[in-house]
């Protein structure tokens, strides 16, 4: 039994190799991979005494010959095939262990040039790869180091690997190369003009239960690298398996904690935010979240930027919640919620991050992607348009509801006030309608004066300004941009309401 090693990844090589060795294999071996190995102590066959070829153009040939691909494709049923490699002096090799050259990681690399990305295109691994994984039947193909131990063990049991294995390991290196390929293809089409193609590759993380609605099937995905705030990469310290609708919610929510840097604390139902609220501690962020909509928030999701404590989840312990995340707990706090045995908690990685994202959505027969909305300017006095001014108060509380209304369902309407939401209209058909229910749930808590409100759009007419007059509010924030602006300003001028216009929109559908 012959396998041939050649790997840019060594991590365990040395002991696969050495235990492969222990049962009778022999080993042959490229370059790198042969030194690694002979100083381990192991004896190793060069490439070049397999092939009776010296490796030539700087390595680049070295593996694609009959003595290698005729030993990995030939089947060992056909008579005839057997016949062929033995007038040719061909043996056979029964498994090949190889992993590629780093190309990703070196067009990853700042100010890489297109020679460096080239010289890291690897050919005979991924040729090597395929001829093996082709004749899965009789050869093993091993890509990734992680098989390591499953095929030691069962060659240690049976002499070999079995034939599902053999299957399964040909279907992953057929994985690898396509991922690789793919890479390789984007990069070079870039570099020659060419109109983009878009290749996705995401790994599973579960098969869902259903869809939206029971029948629909459905699965999760995730990219191949780690961003933060991300449900796809969050570890689950608890509760039942996540739903579509919840995993859908929890991204929503993770979306709007990424706005905030002081301690803050969203309650979210149906991908809108229902209680939202800065504080000076996440007790306090928590207590204004949770009286914005205590109703709303019932069998909602919640997600904070701080550790959660066990004094804040004692707090929400007698509330139904679906998820709770943050960006760790306190082991006091899991104590305090493990008798909620439904309740997800997700701890999720919530650094700071300026990578850009994507974001893609399927339509019927195709797919739309645009940049994630992740900027958002900071709201300042410079931008009022009006003849009243804001004072300092108002301005914290424009730049709050400003965050916010960005993630609501357009039409967009968010009223506040010290750091709180007080009303969230979402989803309506226009405006006006989105302002009414805003503002009657800020008035039906209490509050008739000095409140904020936030647009996601412009405000097409001077209504939504006459409207908000009514109920109390002060001071207004929306991107500006319609071909009446002048109307609404001059609406806000007779009711003594301070506008901004941020020159941004974000309009959510």
């Amino acid at each position: 039994m012959r396998a041939l090693i050649s790997v840019s990844d060594k991590r365990g090589i040395v002991e696969f190799a050495t235990a492969l060795s222990r049962m009778g294999w022999e080993i042959i071996a490229t370059g790198g991979t042969m030194k690694t190995l002979r100083e381990a102590g192991l004896t190793v066959i060069n490439i070049s005494d397999i092939t009776g070829f010296p490796e030539i153009c700087d390595g680049r040939v070295k593996t694609l010959h009959p003595k290698v691909h005729g030993g990995l494709l030939g089947r060992r049923d056909l008579e005839d095939h057997m016949h062929q490699l033995e007038e040719n002096g061909i043996e056979t090799i029964e498994m090949v262990c190889v992993n590629l050259y780093p190309f990703e990681a070196t067009i990853a690399r700042d100010n890489v040039t297109m020679e460096d990305a080239v010289e890291n295109i690897d050919i005979g691994g991924p040729s090597m790869l395929r001829s093996a994984a082709k004749n899965f039947r009789d050869v093993t193909v091993v890509c990734d180091p992680d098989d390591y131990a499953g095929i030691l063990k069962e060659i240690e049991e049976t002499g070999n690997t079995t034939p599902a294995t053999r299957l399964r390991l040909s279907a992953k290196a057929y994985t690898h190369t396509a991922e690789y390929d793919s890479h390789i293809a984007t990069y070079m089409r870039r570099q020659a003009g060419l109109p983009e193609k878009l290749f996705l590759n995401f790994d599973i993380v579960q098969s869902l239960r259903y869809g939206e609605n029971p029948h629909q099937s459905a699965a999760f995905y995730r990219a191949a690298k780690e961003v933060p705030y991300s449900v796809a990469f969050a570890r689950q310290l608890g509760g039942k398996e996540l739903s579509y609708n919840n995993i859908q919610d929890a991204n929503a929510a993770l979306n709007i904690v990424r706005e905030f840097d002081a301690p803050f604390c969203v309650g979210l139902k149906h991908m809108n935010p229902c209680g939202a609220a800065v504080g000076r501690d996440l007790k306090e962020a928590w207590q204004h979240a949770y009286e914005a909509d205590k109703v709303s928030i019932y069998g909602g999701i919640v997600a904070m930027n701080r550790p959660l404590t066990a004094e804040v989840a004692a707090m929400m312990k007698p509330i139904f919640l679906e998820i709770v995340m943050a960006p760790s707990f306190e082991p006091e706090a899991l104590e305090v919620l493990a008798s909620k045995k439904n309740l997800r908690l997700l701890e999720v990685n919530m650094e700071k991050s300026d990578e850009a994202v994507k974001q893609y959505v399927g339509v019927n027969g195709g797919l739309l992607v645009q940049d994630a909305d992740t900027t958002i300017k900071p709201i300042e006095a410079s931008m009022c348009v009006t003849e009243r001014k804001p004072d300092e108060s108002e301005l914290r509380d424009l730049d709050f509801g400003w965050k916010i209304v960005k993630h609501v369902k357009s039409n967009a309407i968010c009223v506040v006030k010290n750091g709180m939401t007080l009303g969230v209209g979402a989803g309506q058909m226009n405006r006006v309608g989105s302002a009414e229910i805003a503002l009657r749930q800020a008035r039906d808590a209490g509050y008739k004066k000095g409140l904020v409100l936030a647009s996601d759009g412009f405000l097409p007419f001077d209504d939504t300004v006459e409207l908000a007059s009514r109920f109390g509010v002060t001071a207004i924030v929306q991107p500006g941009g319609s071909i009446r602006d002048e109307d609404a300003i001059r609406k806000a001028n007779e009711k003594g309401i301070t506008m901004l216009f941020t020159g941004m929109r974000h309009f959510k559908h």
